[in-house]
């Protein structure tokens, strides 16, 4: 038994999601008041027979006990494991290295040294007379009491050891400060504090704790802002800042709002939008996306007008290169809304305006600002053709060699064709000319993924759990022969019904390579991982290539029908449940609004596995 399946034996769905939800029995079900969007009816359905959860209203989604506790929660499938396994009593020690453990101790450490560092920083701002120019700067700023309290704002002494000596005191070794970065150790091997005479900002985790600080100066030092370095537990690239307080906000909004720095997030927050975080000052990177698609597929980026400003973009193209895609980068914005069916749009302020001025000068300006940002795919459109010379044939197809790749990776053709006709007009080039170039580019970029290959690995017995031997045997073929990438645009990770499988599928989505899959995957799914690589398969599928095409797409159309048949078991049984007193109706129209025409789509399925079944009977008779 693998340690989901213990997990999952352990826990009771329902005991779990009451502790967030109010379950009223339902037949032989629960329902409730969605816990991820605001209703006034009962949408959020959990199945104790199936151990599985399912909203019909607005978010149209469902999963089992590990799918609740991310979206919940916010957190990955890692970090819900462990989560869940502290409730269940069960070890992952047996999956963690020593290596592994010894790691997860020294970051426990880190964050319990950080803590007791922002509380001695507070204290400063709060209680004492050096911190008091501190204090007046953050109420000049328009900061409340309350907000310096929430966001626990801080103040470190001009004095070089004040830091030092006071955890030192506490037990903490110097060695352990240098590793928080707390200290900044000189070349004689001597160390004094970081960060001196600024004012402190505590930068936390989404689950509160914190990874380190950012630091302004409150004199004419240089740098202004300095952060934390680069330790176990502080990495830029990962962090969002105010993330811990953002979190409900963005999950019952379904936005985030993304900013450059912190008075940017402070200010927001005191002044109701509170689903505003900040990138640490980087462009926005897979890590922080990846926190974020927990709470919401809907973002917003704050983008300065010297940044975006259409003067700015008219002048140079820097902006439009950094955002846009360079394939085969996973990441793009494109493939970042088709794979998530997410939206991201652009907020431009005004010209050297900061949200924080935005806000405090004209609120009413910033929620006009948010309802009028542009989508993303608008804004890079626009950016790229205002530097078009219409005159110039050059122009013109440097415009389209850069907006290709964004055009070529969109997978709704309804999508690529509003976008292809727009492009075409606005250069004054004949569509068809723009089709047949986009048509190339994908035949090209096709072969070139086809011709990616991984090393083999010998099979030997494999261990698997008791998930889905349906979807396992699916992803042990996609890992084992990554060529079959390529046919799998379609598959939505929704087909996975195991929280377990759902998460290796979307992590294999964004790799390239075995050692990158495994690198970036929770080491509590390693020895799942080994066991799919060492999965044996017929001789025929392993050594003809057409045999695993054929054997693929076989999956996918079960995956997809099992998907929709357990989508249609829950509709009966909510009629079933919900004939007497009614109140389905909202359900069962939201259903359709998403487009789940179970039986429609159960018939194409049928229609497809019947063509197979024609062509593979043609091919025999050759």
């Amino acid at each position: 038994m693998s340690v989901m399946d213990d997990i999952k034996q352990r826990l009771d769905i329902v005991q779990v999601v009451s502790e967030y939800a109010k379950l009223q029995k339902s037949g032989r079900n629960y329902k409730a008041l969605c816990p991820f969007h605001s209703e006034k009816n009962p949408s959020f359905f959990v199945f104790p027979e199936r151990q599985s959860w399912h909203c019909f209203g607005a978010c149209g989604t469902g999963g089992d006990i590990f799918s609740f506790i991310m979206k919940k929660e916010g957190l990955d499938f890692g970090q819900a494991m462990r989560l869940l396994a502290n409730k269940a009593g069960v070890t992952l020690t047996a999956a963690v290295s020593p290596k592994k453990q010894a790691e997860s101790k020294e970051k426990e450490s880190l964050f319990e040294i950080n803590e007791a560092a922002a509380e001695y920083y507070h204290h400063l701002l709060l209680n004492t007379a050096s911190g008091e120019t501190a204090k007046d700067y953050v109420v000049r700023r328009g900061l409340s009491a309350q907000t310096i309290k929430d966001f626990q704002l801080g103040y470190s002494l001009e004095g070089w050891e004040n830091l030092k000596k006071y955890l030192r005191d506490r037990g903490y070794e110097e060695t352990e400060l240098l590793a928080a970065g707390l200290l900044v150790e000189k070349d004689d091997s001597a160390n004094y504090d970081r960060f001196r005479n600024r004012l402190i900002f505590p930068i936390r985790n989404i689950q509160g704790k914190v990874l380190g600080f950012g630091a302004r100066a409150l004199d004419d030092s240089l740098p202004k802002y300095l952060n934390s370095p680069q330790s176990l537990v502080f990495d830029k690239s990962s962090i969002l800042y105010g993330i811990d307080r953002a979190k409900t906000a963005i999950r019952q909004k379904d936005v985030a709002i993304i900013t450059e720095g912190y008075m940017d997030v402070i200010t927001a927050h005191q002044h109701g939008w509170e689903n505003v975080v900040a990138s640490m000052g980087t462009a926005i990177t897979d890590k922080q996306l990846s926190i974020l698609k927990n709470l919401t597929r809907n973002l917003i980026l704050a983008l300065d007008a010297d940044t975006a400003g259409e003067e700015a973009v008219s002048r140079s193209g820097e902006v439009v290169d950094k955002m846009l895609p360079v394939p085969p980068s996973f990441y793009g914005w494109v493939k970042y809304e088709d794979a998530y069916n997410a939206e991201v749009k652009i907020l431009i302020l005004p010209r050297d305006k900061d949200p924080d001025d935005v806000i405090k000068e004209d609120a009413a300006q910033w929620q006009k600002l948010i309802t009028n940002a542009k989508p993303m795919i608008d804004f890079i459109f626009d950016a790229v053709i205002a530097k078009v010379d219409l005159s110039s044939a050059k122009s013109k197809s440097s415009a389209i060699e850069k907006l290709l790749p964004l055009l070529g990776e969109m997978k709704d053709p309804l999508r690529q064709a509003h976008y292809g006709e727009r492009f075409a007009r606005l250069l004054k080039i004949d569509e068809r000319i723009l089709a047949d170039t986009l048509r190339k580019y994908k035949v090209t970029e096709r072969k070139r993924r086809d011709n990616k290959r991984l090393e083999s690995f010998k099979p030997v017995v494999p261990t698997l759990s008791s998930s889905s031997p349906l979807e396992q045997f699916c992803l042990a073929l996609l890992l084992q022969h990554p060529e079959l990438k390529a046919e799998i645009a379609g598959l939505s990770p929704d087909c996975f019904e195991y929280s377990e499988n759902r998460e290796l599928f979307q992590k294999w989505q964004q790799r390239d390579d075995l050692a990158s899959l495994k690198e970036n995957l929770d080491s509590t799914l390693h020895e799942y991982l080994d066991d799919l690589l060492a999965k044996t398969f017929l001789p025929v599928i392993k050594e003809n290539e057409t045999a695993r095409c054929e054997t693929l797409n076989d999956c996918l159309i079960r995956l997809q029908e099992k998907r929709l048949r357990n989508l249609e078991a829950r509709k009966q049984e909510l009629l079933a449940i919900e004939a007497e007193s009614g109140g389905i109706e909202a359900q069962l129209a939201k259903l359709e609004e998403q487009g789940i025409e179970v039986s429609k789509q159960l018939r194409e399925i049928f229609i497809k596995q019947n063509h197979r079944r024609q062509r593979l009977a043609r091919r025999d008779m050759q």
